[in-house]
C-alpha cells in the first residue's frame, strides 16, 4: 500500500522510463522540469548520468506503489492500459489522487490520465506538451468545451471552494449542458475569467443576490464572504459557495492578551456579521502594537498579512464611525482598528465598525474593525448581467 503524505509537501514531478526511447524523452523533460525525479529500469539506468535517477524495479508495481503519494504528478512514457493496471488499487478520491500523465513511446502524444482538475493534471499535462511539442489529449468535458471549471474555478487567484463535495458534480454537468447558471460575484477578483471572454453559453452574472429568484436558475456560482447558508437559505441549497480572500480586520487590544482570546473575539465577530473566518486576508493595528505577542502568533498561525500604522497616519484617515478623544490622547489617533482596516484594505468605508470583546474571566479587551477589499467586479458589455 502506498504510503500516505500530505499534498502539501509531496514532491513535484516523477518521470517513469523502461524503454531506449523512454530515455531520451525523460532527458528532454528534465532539462525543463529541474525539479523532476527519474525512475529507469536496470536496463537503461547506465544511460542517464545524472543526479536524481532512482532504480525501477521490475515488474513495476512495487516502485509505483511506494512513489504514487509522494509526488504530485506521475509521468509515465508508456501505455496507458499499463498504468491504469498498476495505479487502480491506489485510487482514493479527486481531492488527494495525485495527477497521473502518460506519454507515447515516440512522444507524439501527452494524455493526462488522473486528477485533471484538482490534481492540476491538464495543466501539467499541457506544459509538458509544450516541452515535448506535441499534442496534449484532454478529454475534460469543461476544457474541450472552453467553459468554466468549476471546481478550480478562481483557485490560482486563492480563493477556496466552500466545500468541495457540495454541488459541485451538479453544477461541473450544469455548466458543460449549458443550463441557466448565475454567477454572483459579491466580491473576489474580476480575472477569474479572461476579461476579453465571453462568459460561457448558459452562464449569467450578477453582482448581488437581492431579487435573485430561486427558480429562475439550475445553479449558484457565488464568490462571497458572507455566510449564505444562514442569509439566504433557499439559494444556498442549490449552490457552489468560493470564498476569496476578500476581508480585513483592524485590531487593537490591551498589552498581553491571550491569543486565543484574540481568535475568540475575531470569531465573534465574524459569526454575528455573518461574514466567513476563511476570507480573511489579513490584519492591521498601530505601530505601537507591532510587537503584541497575540498578533505576531496570530499572523504565523494563518499566514496572514500583518500592517501596522503610525498615529499620524491612521489620524489622517477621514469619517471614522467611532471615534473616540479618550484613544486620541493616550495612542495619538482618534482610532485604531477602524482607519487601520480602512487603510489595509483601500476603502473609504467599513463593514463591520469597531466592536468591542471582553471575555468572561478575562480582564484583556479585543477591538475589532472589518473592511472589504474593493475588488473590481468584472462589468462587461460582452457579459449579461442579471439587473
Amino acid at each position: 500500500m502506498a504510503r500516505k503524505k500530505n499534498k502539501a509537501n509531496r514532491k513535484s514531478w516523477a518521470i517513469y522510463v523502461i524503454t531506449k526511447h523512454g530515455v531520451a524523452i525523460a532527458r528532454k523533460l528534465r532539462d525543463q522540469l529541474d525539479d523532476a525525479d527519474i525512475y529507469v529500469t536496470h536496463k537503461f539506468e547506465n544511460q542517464l548520468q545524472m543526479d536524481r535517477v532512482y532504480l525501477l524495479s521490475m515488474p513495476m508495481g512495487e516502485t509505483i506503489h511506494a512513489t504514487f503519494n509522494q509526488y504530485n504528478a506521475h509521468i509515465h512514457i508508456m501505455s496507458i492500459g499499463v498504468v491504469v493496471r498498476m495505479i487502480a488499487p491506489l485510487l482514493r478520491n479527486k481531492k488527494n489522487d495525485p495527477a497521473i500523465i502518460c506519454v507515447d513511446d515516440k512522444a507524439q502524444f501527452t494524455i493526462p490520465v488522473l486528477s485533471g482538475h484538482v490534481g492540476r493534471g491538464n495543466e501539467f499535462a499541457n506544459k509538458i506538451s509544450q516541452i515535448l511539442e506535441n499534442t496534449p489529449v484532454i478529454t475534460t468535458a469543461s476544457d474541450v468545451g472552453q467553459t468554466f471549471t468549476v471546481d478550480i474555478l478562481g483557485r490560482e487567484l486563492g480563493w477556496i471552494l466552500d466545500d468541495t463535495d457540495r454541488n459541485v458534480t451538479r453544477a461541473c454537468a450544469a455548466v458543460v449542458n449549458q443550463e441557466n447558471v448565475l454567477f454572483v460575484q459579491e466580491t473576489g477578483e474580476k480575472n477569474f475569467w479572461p476579461d476579453e471572454k465571453k462568459l460561457p453559453s448558459g452562464v449569467e452574472y450578477a453582482t448581488s443576490l437581492d431579487g435573485i429568484s430561486v427558480g429562475d436558475f439550475s445553479v449558484f456560482l457565488i464568490a462571497t464572504d458572507r455566510d449564505i447558508k444562514r442569509l439566504f437559505p433557499d439559494i444556498y441549497e442549490h449552490a457552489v459557495i468560493y470564498r476569496p480572500k476578500s476581508l480585513v480586520l483592524g485590531m487593537g487590544c490591551d498589552r498581553d492578551t491571550p491569543l486565543e482570546i484574540v481568535e475568540h473575539g475575531i470569531r465573534k465577530v465574524l459569526e454575528e456579521n455573518h461574514l466567513e473566518f476563511r476570507c480573511i486576508k489579513g490584519f492591521s493595528t498601530i505601530d505601537i502594537k507591532a510587537d503584541e505577542e497575540a498578533f505576531l502568533r496570530l499572523k504565523e498561525k494563518y499566514a496572514w498579512d500583518f500592517t501596522s500604522y503610525r498615529a499620524d497616519e491612521l489620524d489622517a484617515v477621514k469619517n471614522i464611525p467611532t471615534p473616540s478623544v479618550t484613544v486620541k490622547n493616550y495612542v495619538g489617533t482618534h482610532g485604531v482598528a477602524e482607519p487601520s482596516a480602512m487603510l489595509s484594505a483601500g476603502t473609504n468605508e467599513l463593514i463591520v465598525p469597531k466592536q468591542i470583546y471582553k471575555e468572561e474571566g478575562c480582564k484583556k479587551n479585543v477591538t475589532i474593525a472589518i473592511a472589504r477589499i474593493p475588488f473590481p467586479l468584472r462589468i462587461s458589455r460582452e457579459i449579461q448581467t442579471v439587473v
